[in-house]
């Protein structure tokens, strides 16, 4: 047998010896083995990261983290034989928290003692900090506790330009990140927040677009974000132009980060802006309140082509076309943005965005800013475009009052189950089946656990049917302004497809 031979079977004998599963079986002369079905397995460990919360000595700020149950089937439940329990906990940053812009704040962190500890599926655990020097959060969950795990920061300020209830679900690193609907604006202060969850440096660029096209910068270039540490940069400072409507790009030169932007104007408070979903030929935006009083698109092409669009919202009964803003025309990177006004009418909706002729779709990004309210008791949220529940998605924090499921389902009916997980003090899950109409949406007061106390989890599961998009929407008035933010629930990806494979020493003869 050649030398070469030698090496790969000993390769082979290695790799079974690794991996704990492999057969090592010569087969039959002559015979094949058909290839096998992939499987959907849960993943045995998840990434999240919190922004900095702060910018406000007033900021009270809660963070709630959540893993459903399994299911049948699914990952093992903690204490089950022969299988570790798993660990899901969020920490301090280590290192110092470095702001670029107006705010030169520090923030210390303790990086060794969790800031919330979670210990079991199905009961949300949560934590709370004051003030402006809370620093950003890094997470890590594993074994039962890592599929579906969901972390939700939210944070009221009562007072001040950052006044307002802001809500951001945690988010999970990565390379590249959209952000339409910010603003370099003199009445607006919107700040882009990096963190960075790994033992070495992240390298991060910024790159900014208006309605005209790219707003030149150097400074956004090669931005230094430390290991496990957190940056804010304001992104007026990284342009001289003021531009109502900008749409923000987040790209990696190494190692991976958390984005989110922080965007606070003078007239209508503040909140998280999250980032779109890739880019794509048809976007959905869904979770319009019914009164809103202002609804702001804002969509941008990052490709060489146009984009045009029909632009549709999906109420209780259908779909209707925006008297005047029938279509929308992006051109290729640039900003384009349109005041829908009271869109909705006293009904909650969602908007579709789809390519206005058959067969040209274009990729876009977009986003919503939503604003509820009157005068000087307004307030923003924003609601960035998202993907569909898929298997499993989670809203990790929800009251006893103040929540609303929307659901819309834009090409076919869908079936969705809703699960109101144990409180964090107290409760009993509770579940409800809702059905969603084709091009419509569906807004509810979602099922509230028995017994409550504390605060709870929702869960949405697909049934049946097309595909379904969901948010929902947190009030909690205060002093007459009907504070709120939207989360979408996009699919947890809780599960991951695993090929079926098994060694074929075949190609090992001579």
């Amino acid at each position: 047998m050649k030398s070469t031979s030698l090496s790969l079977i000993a390769g082979a004998v290695a790799l079974a010896a690794v991996t704990g599963f492999a057969a090592v079986n010569v087969p039959d002369e002559g015979g094949t083995t058909a290839a096998k079905t992939a499987v959907r397995l849960p993943v045995e460990r998840s990434s999240l990261l919190c922004p900095a919360p702060g910018l406000s000595d007033l900021a009270e700020t809660e963070y709630t983290s959540f893993t459903p149950v399994a299911k049948s089937g699914g990952a093992t439940k903690p204490g089950g034989a022969g299988e570790p329990a798993g660990t899901a906990e969020l920490l301090s940053t280590a290192a110092k928290s470095t702001a670029k812009g107006k705010d030169k704040k520090t923030k210390k962190a303790d990086p060794d003692k969790p800031v919330v500890l979670l210990k079991e599926p199905g009961k949300p655990a949560t934590a709370e900090v004051s003030g402006a020097d809370a620093p950003a959060l890094v997470g890590t969950a594993t074994g039962p506790l890592a599929p579906g795990w969901t972390a939700q920061q939210t944070t009221t300020v009562e007072a001040g330009d950052s006044r307002g209830l802001l809500g951001v679900s945690c988010t999970a690193p990565d390379t590249d990140f959209w952000f339409p609907a910010a603003s370099t604006a003199k009445s607006r202060e919107d700040y882009v927040h990096l963190t960075n969850p790994d033992d070495t440096a992240a390298v991060a660029d910024i790159e900014l677009y208006g309605p005209d096209g790219t707003l030149k910068s150097d400074v956004g270039e090669g931005i230094t974000v430390p290991a496990r540490s957190g940056v804010r940069v304001l992104i007026s400072t990284l342009t001289s132009k003021a531009e109502d409507d900008v749409t923000v790009h987040v790209t990696t030169r190494t190692g991976r980060v958390g984005a989110v932007v922080r965007a606070a104007g003078s007239e209508n408070g503040s909140d998280w802006l999250a980032a779109s979903a890739e880019p794509a030929g048809t976007v959905v935006l869904p979770g319009i309140p019914a009164d809103a009083t202002s609804v702001r698109l804002v969509a941008f092409a990052p490709g060489e082509d146009d984009a045009d669009l029909t632009v549709k919202l999906l109420g209780k009964t259908g779909a209707i076309s925006p008297v005047g803003h029938e279509d929308l025309h992006v051109k290729s990177r640039m900003t384009a943005g349109v005041d829908l006004k009271n869109l909705t009418r006293g009904e909650p909706g969602s908007l579709l965005l789809t390519p206005t002729e058959a067969g040209k779709a274009t990729p876009v990004v977009a986003a919503l800013r939503v604003v509820r309210g009157k005068g000087d008791k307004q307030e923003v949220a924003y609601i960035p475009a998202t993907g569909p529940v898929g298997a499993q998605a989670t809203a990790a924090d929800n009251r006893a009052k103040g929540s609303v499921l929307s659901l819309t389902a834009p090409a076919a009916a869908g079936t969705v189950k809703v699960t109101a997980s144990a409180g964090s003090k107290g409760g009993t899950p509770v579940s409800k089946t809702y059905q969603v109409a084709a091009g419509t949406t569906v807004a509810v007061t979602p099922p509230v656990p028995a017994g409550l106390k504390g605060t709870y989890a929702l869960t949405v599961e697909t049934q049946s049917g097309g595909p379904v998009h969901a948010s929902r929407t947190l009030t909690v008035p205060m002093d007459g302004i009907p504070m709120f933010t939207v989360q979408t629930l996009p699919d947890d990806r809780g599960t991951v497809e695993v090929p079926a494979a098994e060694q074929d020493l075949s190609v090992l003869d001579d």
